[in-house]
């Protein structure tokens, strides 16, 4: 799938080949994600040497290598981690960024997991090596969507955090079943208020953005930390400083596609080593609600820009 004056549209381009520290994999899914939407608008161009068309993960099978040092990794079920280019029947990426399909994983749910896996892990990947005299509270903003479901697993299950989360009442049941602790219905509860007589909140992830700045400021404890990775409702906030000093809070920006390749690849190895096995084991579970053709990508972004959906969107190829 390109792009063509705002829209997604299918062409056919030459298969891609693998350079010398790259592997080709026969796509069987590309997961959605909320910057695809940013990319086909104009708004996310895609970083220098990544294809022009979107597609941040993708599921498949290693087809084609492009040195020996790479030769055993033929015929494997991977996901991996792209600059862009997902949505495609065939891709090229740098082998540090693939990771083995999860055992107990459906292939093409696995497309679901390494952008998920790598945002959540970069940002409050601290809470499982950092000491803490206590447990921790960890606020998740925007629970329901794909980010969300994967940082309520690992920040409950794997990082043993008391884990809240802002989603729409209809998801508390399922959300609880993730392993939320506390769902609070971002349109009736005010979450600022209700972490403040709890203590505050030690790490926040927000996805909100400017809307979101000042109470996330008011619900974080003190020595507490703000990971923004997304705005969907504002890029402009004002900060009131004092506030800051007086809780001594750390406040962190951060994109993934972005970053230097041997970030990528450093945290993708991190990843498989800490997050991996709780995938294999079924401890943490992709949660994939909805599969699409890939030849009906529109739509996918269609439902996708409209809010209120559960879970992770997958395009399958095949």
């Amino acid at each position: 799938m390109t792009v063509a004056d705002g829209s997604l549209a299918a062409a056919q381009v030459p298969e891609p080949a693998p350079g010398p520290d790259e592997v080709l994999i026969e796509v069987a899914a590309a997961g959605v994600n909320r910057a695809d939407l940013l990319q086909v608008a104009g708004h996310y161009p895609s970083p220098p040497g990544a294809p022009a068309w979107p597609g941040l993960e993708v599921s498949g099978t290693i087809v084609n290598v492009g040195s020996d040092d790479n030769a055993s990794f033929l015929n494997a079920e991977v996901c991996a981690l792209l600059p862009g280019g997902g949505y495609a029947q065939y891709v090229t990426v740098d082998a540090a960024l693939v990771l083995p399909k999860p055992e107990n994983v459906d292939l093409d749910d696995a497309a679901g997991l390494p952008e998920a896996a790598a945002t959540v892990y970069s940002n409050i990947g601290y809470l499982l090596t950092e000491p803490a005299d206590r447990k921790r509270r960890v606020l998740v903003h925007g629970g329901a969507g794909g980010i969300g479901t994967f940082a309520i697993q690992f920040a409950r299950k794997l990082v043993g955090a008391e884990t809240w989360a802002t989603a729409r009442g209809e998801w508390a049941e399922k959300l609880q079943g993730l392993g939320a602790d506390r769902v609070i219905d971002y349109r009736s509860e005010d979450f600022a208020a209700l972490a403040m007589e709890a203590g505050g909140a030690d790490a926040i992830l927000d996805v909100v953005g400017a809307a979101y700045f000042e109470p996330n400021l008011k619900a974080l404890a003190q020595d507490g930390r703000l990971a923004i990775i997304g705005l969907q409702q504002g890029n402009a906030a004002q900060i009131h400083l004092g506030g800051l000093l007086a809780k001594r809070a750390t406040i962190t920006g951060t994109t993934l596609r972005a970053r230097p390749l041997e970030q990528r690849r450093q945290i993708l190895a991190e990843v498989f080593e800490h997050v991996w096995p709780a995938l294999d084991s079924g401890e943490i579970e992709p949660v994939v609600t909805t599969k699409i053709p890939l030849a009906e990508a529109a739509e996918a972004h269609r439902l996708m820009a409209k809010g209120g959906h559960f879970g992770k969107i997958v395009l399958t190829a095949k």
